[in-house]
């Protein structure tokens, strides 16, 4: 029997790649393979493709005139192709992923920095079966330049690392982000009391000697996590809203800068007012008024999306920096902002609303002072204020041209059944309406290589580590010899048993890791954090 399903599932993959290189497909060769399959699937206990092709079948008019494109292929056969993939992967139970919810974007994210691949697979694999996002970085120069990308809520530093040490690494965070807590643990066999005393000098937060206990490791970067965040609550937080306050506003302008430089792409800042703010005071005293203030950060907080950085700049007045914006987003994001405010009702003796006025501006060159924007987009709330209040003003000097982030995502894989699925997934991941995804797909890591179609863009690539004329490994190993290697974000899939694949993927510079067969809604989300660290 496993003889012929395996015919059957190649059978497949042949016509999915002669589907692809062909112009349109005619109507009634879709529905002779629709109908083969309907016929064979439930034959070879294949219950669940031979349930989806035969309702696609009979959905069908096998006389119908009408050419069919690869992309309605993608579409009206997906759910066949997903249960190919499924049944062949001997992951069908996988589809509700057991055991692990979909991740939301607020679960911890920890920068692992070893030369040890070995502990990195193994730390990765038991920290995210908590919930965390790990990222595992082999090579010392590359954790630099992470540390910046991922915005880690706490780093493991190895102490000992070919060609540097982690006192090196230790040494650059702590100089460049003195102004944002990071905690950092160093972990090391020598559990001298000259590396421990090094530790802390250097500003090492904690020191945990290999080999450790688990739970007690997670014990300790848990209480770092837990730490980092009531440091931020009492030094960077407003204590009345809870959002963040004008002291932070250096390190997040900072950061945009280090941003641009790379991406270049639009950030936006806005001032807010709340209308007649001195009103409500007077007439419902200033605990109402405090309510009125914490509702309002309130809500800015939970409908501002996760990359937002909202703060409460004095008084009633709060700022909103939106990153990797254009600025008809921004706005957009603003008057919806306004529009919910607006119907929220508070009682006090009488019930009443509020609204409130914004200034916005896009923010084209970082090397001017954060203080220029600021009165920029305070001179747009001033407008907004003497057009009547309750409205959205943009900055007069600003051209109508607006930005659109184009991400190019390529993926690599010999496998047709592979292709559809990363395709199908890419394509329906969320996005600003800013962001495009250009999607292209080859069968080897060659013609990859070769391509023009990458050759000037940030680009993810998911890449297979199995493939005929250049294995995924040589590709990878060839784009990180390029100067520009920075534009490349590195999925790496690999089927193979050996831990030596993924050890060399991680020691040649990826970015991240799966192995088939791989849960398709941790798929998403692991393509969801690394898109998100490219926009």
């Amino acid at each position: 029997m496993e003889k012929y399903t395996n015919h059957f599932f190649n059978n497949i993959r042949k016509k999915l790649e002669e589907w692809e290189v062909a112009e349109t497909i005619t109507h009634q060769e879709v529905y002779r393979f629709v109908h083969s399959l309907a016929g064979s699937a439930s034959i070879l206990g294949l219950h669940k493709i031979g349930e989806s092709a035969k309702g696609l079948m009979d959905s069908m008019d096998e006389t119908e005139e009408r050419e069919w494109s690869m992309n309605d292929i993608n579409h009206e056969l997906y759910d066949i192709i997903e249960y190919c993939y499924l049944y062949e992967g001997d992951a069908l139970k996988s589809k509700a992923v057991e055991g692990k919810q979909k991740r939301q974007g607020d679960e911890p994210v920890v920068l692992i920095i070893d030369d040890d691949t070995t502990f990195l697979m193994f730390m990765k694999d038991r920290l995210e079966s908590m919930g965390w996002y790990v990222v595992p970085v082999a090579n010392p120069e590359k954790a630099i330049m992470s540390y910046y990308d991922v915005r880690p809520d706490c780093a493991i530093i190895d102490v000992y690392m070919n060609e540097t040490n982690g006192f090196e690494v230790l040494d650059f965070f702590k100089k460049k982000m003195k102004q944002q807590f990071i905690p950092t643990v160093m972990v090391s066999v020598d559990d001298s009391k000259e590396i421990r005393m090094k530790s802390y000098s250097m500003g090492a937060d904690d020191f945990i000697q290999k080999p450790f206990d688990f739970d007690e490791f997670v014990v300790r970067v848990r209480r770092q996590l837990e730490r980092k965040k009531q440091i931020e609550e009492l030094v960077l937080i407003d204590e009345l809203t809870h959002v963040y306050n004008r002291k932070y506003l250096a390190e997040a302008y900072a950061q945009i800068k280090f941003d641009w430089e790379r991406s270049k792409n639009p950030y936006c800042v806005a001032v807010l007012d709340i209308d007649h703010f001195k009103k409500v005071n007077d007439q419902y005293g200033h605990l109402m008024g405090d309510q009125v203030l914490k509702s309002f950060a309130s809500l800015l907080k939970e409908e501002t999306r996760v990359q937002d950085i909202v703060f409460r700049y004095g008084g009633e007045e709060f700022i909103i920096l939106f990153p990797n914006t254009p600025l008809k987003d921004a706005y957009g994001y603003l008057n919806a902002l306004r529009e919910s405010f607006s119907h929220q009702v508070f009682t006090e003796d009488e019930s009443f609303t509020c609204t409130f006025s914004a200034g916005l501006t896009e923010i084209s060159d970082v090397n001017k002072p954060f203080e220029d924007w600021l009165k920029v987009a305070d001179t747009a709330l001033y407008e907004a204020k003497n057009s009547g209040r309750n409205c959205v003003k943009i900055d007069s000097n600003i051209s109508g041209n607006q930005h659109l982030k184009m991400i190019k995502v390529a993926i690599v894989d010999d496998d047709p059944i592979i292709r559809t699925i990363m395709t199908d997934i890419v394509s329906k991941l969320p996005r600003e309406e800013s962001v495009e995804y250009d999607i292209h797909t080859f069968k080897d890591g060659v013609s990859f290589l070769e391509s023009q179609w990458h050759q000037e863009s940030a680009c993810l690539v998911i890449l297979d580590g199995v493939m005929p004329r250049m294995d995924g490994l040589e590709v990878l190993e060839q784009l990180r010899k390029k100067k520009d290697t920075d534009r490349y974000k590195v999925l790496m899939l690999t089927s193979r048993k050996s831990e030596k694949d993924i050890s060399r993927s991680l020691q040649l510079g990826a970015d991240d890791y799966m192995t088939k067969p791989f849960k398709l809604l941790e798929l998403e989300a692991r393509l969801g954090q690394l898109l998100k660290r490219m926009r």
